[in-house]
């Protein structure tokens, strides 16, 4: 399905978090926090699990890497108010829900690539 204008956009939508699976994790936080200049915090339970961090702007995350869709490779997230229209509109523009949620879900844009969106907390 090809987007014909006839949507409007998600409401605050914005990037929030990249997210990066790792084989060794710690081997990846020292790599990351080397990088950036920024310390990998422990994530709370409602972030799931591994470490990000905690600056002004997007988070860096970093997680065990398994074999879901946000697993295999690194996984941009954008923050949106409101999720179950956010996946509304994922479906409405061609995309695909591979792991629908509350608080976060995991999609495919129109050619198959993933990314996250999370609910914002403001």
């Amino acid at each position: 399905m090809r987007w014909s204008g006839s949507f409007v956009p998600v409401p605050g939508a914005r990037l929030s978090l990249i997210e990066f699976p790792a084989d060794d994790p710690e081997r990846a936080r020292r790599f990351w926090e080397g990088l950036l200049d920024h310390p990998f915090e422990e994530r709370v339970e409602s972030e799931g699990t591994g470490r990000q961090t905690r600056a002004e702007g997007p988070a860096v995350g970093i997680h065990a890497r398994g074999r879901g869709p946000g697993d295999t490779a690194s996984l941009p997230y954008f923050a949106v108010a409101d999720m179950a229209l956010a996946l509304e509109r994922v479906r409405a523009l061609g995309g695909s829900v591979v792991h629908p949620g509350e608080a976060w879900s995991v999609c495919r844009d129109s050619e198959g690539t993933p990314f996250g969106l999370a609910r914002s907390r403001d």
